[in-house]
C-alpha cells in the first residue's frame, strides 16, 4: 500500500505538470471532420480528462474517442482537459479548465446542435484528492450526472468506469468507481464497467511519460470501448 501511495504522489505531481502544459490549448474536437455535423449524423460528446483528450498519442486521431467516432461516423465533440476530475481543477479561470475557465458540463449542455450521446469518462484525477475531499467527490459525481441527464433529456448518457494506469491500485480507485456506478444508476444512465483494468499488465501500451497511453494503448482502449458500445446497441 505504501508503494501505491508513493505512486499516487509522483503521478499527482506529473499530472499537475501535464495540466499546466495543456493550459491555453483550445478544446479539441475530432480532427479532419466537418465543421458541423451532416443532417442525421449522431453528435457524440465526450466528457473526460487527459485519457479522453488523447494526451500521449502521436496525433489526435489516434485517441480512443476519435477512433470510435470515426468507425461509427459520429460527429465528435471532445473538449476534454488534462488533469480534470469531478472536483479536481474545476475552479474557473487560468488555474482551472484551461484559459477560458468554462466548465465542460456547460460546454456540453450548451453545444449546438445538442448531443445525441454523451460519454462520461471521469474520476481518475480525483484519486489525487482522496481521502480529504471524499464527500465533495461523491457529491460532485451526482451533480454532474444529474445535470447532464436533466438538461439533455433526449441524449443517451453512457458512464464509463474511471480509467486507471498502474497495476497497483489504492483503495480510492474502488471507492470512486463505486460512487460513479451508483450515480449512473441513479439517473438511469448506461454503465460500462471494467475500464480501470483495460491497460493493466501492459507497460508497452504506455507513453514515455509512464502516465498516459501511447498509440497502441489508445487502440486497445478503443477496441475495448467498441465492444462495450456494441453491447449497448451503439
Amino acid at each position: 500500500m505504501r508503494r501505491a501511495a508513493r505512486a499516487i504522489a509522483v503521478l499527482a505531481a506529473a499530472a499537475s505538470v501535464a495540466l499546466l502544459a495543456a493550459c491555453g490549448r483550445p478544446a479539441s474536437s475530432a480532427p479532419e471532420q466537418a465543421a458541423s455535423p451532416s443532417p442525421g449524423q449522431v453528435v457524440a460528446a465526450f466528457y473526460g480528462d487527459s485519457y479522453t483528450r488523447g494526451t500521449g498519442a502521436s496525433a489526435p486521431e489516434h485517441r480512443w474517442s476519435s477512433i470510435v467516432a470515426a468507425e461509427r461516423d459520429w460527429w465528435e465533440f471532445n473538449p476534454s482537459v488534462d488533469g480534470l476530475g469531478f472536483v479536481n481543477h474545476r475552479e474557473p479561470g487560468p488555474e482551472g479548465q484551461g484559459a477560458t475557465g468554462v466548465d465542460l458540463v456547460d460546454q456540453i449542455v450548451g453545444h449546438e446542435p445538442a448531443p445525441d450521446l454523451v460519454v462520461v469518462t471521469m474520476g481518475l484525477n480525483d484519486n489525487f484528492s482522496m481521502p480529504s475531499r471524499a464527500d465533495d467527490i461523491e457529491a460532485a459525481i451526482g451533480v454532474d450526472l444529474e445535470r447532464l441527464s436533466r438538461e439533455l433529456p433526449e441524449a443517451r448518457l453512457v458512464v464509463v468506469e474511471p480509467f486507471w494506469y498502474t497495476d497497483e491500485r489504492p483503495d480510492s480507485v474502488e471507492q470512486i468507481i463505486g460512487w460513479v456506478e451508483a450515480a449512473a444508476d441513479e439517473v438511469g444512465a448506461d454503465y460500462i464497467g471494467g475500464a480501470s483494468h483495460w491497460l493493466e499488465g501492459h507497460p508497452e501500451w504506455m507513453a514515455a511519460d509512464g502516465i498516459h497511453p501511447n498509440d497502441e494503448g489508445y487502440a486497445e482502449l478503443a477496441r475495448r470501448m467498441d465492444a462495450e458500445l456494441e453491447r449497448l446497441g451503439l
